[in-house]
């Protein structure tokens, strides 16, 4: 990961904090694939294979998942490729702080499907990747047309109940459709432990949001 500039000597956490989930998905033809790979911290790891398993289950269409290194942690190149993936040790676009993703606490899906919108001092929007112009309506189903695959809007409460609670799409500037994380606060956290204490206070914050969800909506869960 060091040599496909994946990983740095700053990095937030080790390669030894590092987990592999393997996964099967079905593409946006409706066949199923065996090479799914996502890359995310160990805490997260068993929450982040059940979520995938629940993401085939219910058919949602992702167009494929590599990890970083196959794009040697270029984030456009991934974009453009339509690439679901997790870790990558860089910095918030447009700024100096880690990103969640340099944790392993933060997942992207569809990113065609799903773009990274900014708007300009012009006023125009600007896509990321350019191909997901095509995707800034976001109604899945729209009048005379067929309807859209693999939009983030049909998985956002699953995300959330395997405790990836914050969703980019949410946001004023930028929004970012395909971005999926924890807090900062927790990601920190979770970095600071010993790994079994880590999944264990990751699943006590997966299960603190399933028991608030019982009877208050969404936004006053997430944290």
């Amino acid at each position: 990961m060091r040599s496909a500039g994946v990983l740095h000597a700053n990095a937030p956490i080790g390669c030894e904090r590092l987990q592999v989930v393997r996964f099967s998905y079905v593409d946006f033809d409706g066949r199923q694939h065996d090479d799914g790979e996502i890359m995310v911290m160990d805490a997260a790891a068993p929450q982040v294979a059940a979520l995938f398993d629940q993401l085939r289950a219910r058919g949602f269409a992702l167009a494929g998942a590599r990890l970083m290194q196959h794009y040697r942690g270029d984030d456009q190149a991934s974009m453009r490729a339509n690439n679901s993936s997790a870790f990558n040790d860089r910095a918030i676009t447009n700024a100096s702080a880690p990103s969640l993703h340099a944790y392993g606490l933060a997942i992207d899906i569809n990113p065609v499907q799903n773009p990274f919108v900014e708007i300009g001092k012009d006023g125009r929007a600007q896509v990321s990747p350019t191909a997901g112009g095509r995707y800034l309506n976001r109604q899945t189903t729209r009048p005379g047309k067929p309807a859209r695959k693999g939009m983030a809007e049909d998985v956002v409460e699953l995300f959330a109940q395997h405790g990836f609670t914050i969703w980019g799409g949410d946001w004023d500037a930028p929004i970012d459709y395909q971005h999926f994380q924890v807090s900062r606060t927790l990601a920190k956290k979770l970095a600071a432990l010993p790994p079994a204490q880590a999944r264990a206070a990751f699943e006590e914050h997966v299960q603190a949001y399933r028991n608030c969800r019982r009877d208050k909506p969404r936004a006053t869960c997430t944290h």
